[in-house]
């Protein structure tokens, strides 16, 4: 897989999993996350609900997202890297420990319902091949896009396709107040592609069996 992944994008690399390196150096507490999460809940814990922002589509499951994963994105909100307003909010009131809880949390909720591994990728058009080779997709997200070669890596695999296709152009966004997400490696995939070649690439993701999940919290059963 690492076959793919260029010198500049092994530097940069480097710099994107050090960003949040105060909050990835705790330990969290999946107990004490569960006390945490009660802003969460009203999007993640919701089969099917959508966001309204910048357009409307499905929220990302995060129940079984990696820790490392949910610690760097929570963190990268409340900098300001990534700036949909309602996530910036919610992350500025948690401090870092509250991050690694809440991140301790969810990756510990791949375990209630059991969710067996998936296997190989399938293939996806000679067209969806072409761009993946293209982006080195798999060399961050792994064959199966549910194993990220580095855990500060999202799981992507079975993702809804409309959240997949606004969070690869939110990459492409710059010198907007409210909307984007800055970073080096994905900036750089992502302004390679149209936006019609990210939403086939969104889509083909969409489709592959994952390990993520949504789980209803009691009051929303």
């Amino acid at each position: 897989m690492n076959k793919f992944l260029s010198p500049l994008s092994a530097v940069l690399l480097a710099c994107v999993t050090a960003s949040a390196a105060n909050a990835q150096d705790l330990t969290g507490d999946a107990k004490a996350g569960e006390k945490k999460i009660a802003m969460c809940i009203g999007c993640h814990g919701i089969k099917g609900y959508q966001a309204s922002f910048p357009e409307v589509y499905k929220v990302p499951m995060i129940s079984g997202q990696g820790a490392k994963y949910m610690v760097s994105a929570l963190s990268a909100y409340k900098k300001g890297d990534r700036k949909h307003p309602t996530m910036r909010g919610i992350a500025a009131g948690l401090s870092d420990q509250d991050i690694a809880d809440v991140a301790a949390y969810y990756e510990a909720n791949d375990k209630a319902p059991a969710t067996p591994a998936p296997g190989p990728a399938a293939a996806g058009s000679a067209q969806v091949t072409a761009l993946l080779q293209k982006g080195a997709c798999v060399s961050c997200h792994g064959d199966n896009f549910s194993k990220p070669i580095d855990p500060s890596y999202p799981k992507i695999a079975g993702q809804p396709a409309d959240y997949l296709f606004v969070a690869l152009k939110s990459y492409k966004a710059e010198g907007k107040a409210l909307w984007g997400r800055s970073n080096p490696i994905m900036g750089g995939v992502a302004k390679q592609f149209s936006n019609a070649e990210l939403k086939d690439l969104a889509g083909y993701v969409s489709s592959l069996p994952g390990v993520l999940k949504t789980l209803p919290q009691a009051k929303f059963k």
